[in-house]
């Protein structure tokens, strides 16, 4: 996934091949995939549906009750023969865009279609970019200690943080790769 609209064309896609959704409710799941730090807008969600309403990968289609006051017939959006086929495609690829922190949350969420091995690379790749990443952090965290006693506290606790977050991603991922090793 080489861009952000790619990540969430492949949410939205994840998604509707669950079932169709209305546009509100897509930006609710989608939501609590990427955790509450990362917010989704409308104004980003519906430029992004209509050029996959373009693409032919999704269809519109109209609610048969409307919901609460409003008598305006919501629209809701279903997956499309074309969409499922890419969705299918997509779930296969193991690029390094899969396991960076940026994508790694969708992919996981949506592991279920994915195939075992695809699933392991992305595993071993996000393992991969973590250890690096604790062994920076761990190696800034010794430095700052060591120059000035930490003359930032708060920079020195966030560097904290943020190395115990990657220990422990670590340790579930190690956990997760034997799991889908087993079931190879």
């Amino acid at each position: 996934m080489r861009s952000k609209s790619e990540t969430l064309e492949f949410a939205i896609l994840g998604l509707l091949a669950q079932g169709p959704l209305h546009g509100y409710e897509l930006r609710k799941r989608i939501m609590t995939i990427f955790g509450p730090f990362r917010g989704l807008a409308f104004s980003v969600l519906y430029p992004q549906l209509h050029r996959m309403l373009e693409g032919g990968t999704i269809q519109e289609m109209e609610s048969e009750n409307p919901v609460g006051r409003s008598r305006r017939k919501r629209i809701v959006y279903a997956i499309t023969g074309a969409g499922k086929t890419k969705f299918e495609s997509s779930v296969t690829l193991t690029d390094p865009q899969t396991w960076d922190d940026e994508n790694f949350e969708i992919r996981f969420a949506f592991f279920g279609p994915t195939p075992v091995g695809s699933r392991l690379r992305i595993l071993e790749g996000r393992l991969r970019r973590l250890t690096e990443k604790s062994a920076l952090l761990r190696s800034d965290l010794e430095s700052s200690q060591e120059t000035a006693g930490g003359k930032d506290k708060y920079l020195t606790e966030w560097r904290r943080h943020s190395l115990d977050a990657a220990d422990r991603e670590i340790a579930w991922l190690q956990d997760m790769i034997k799991i889908e090793r087993k079931s190879a």
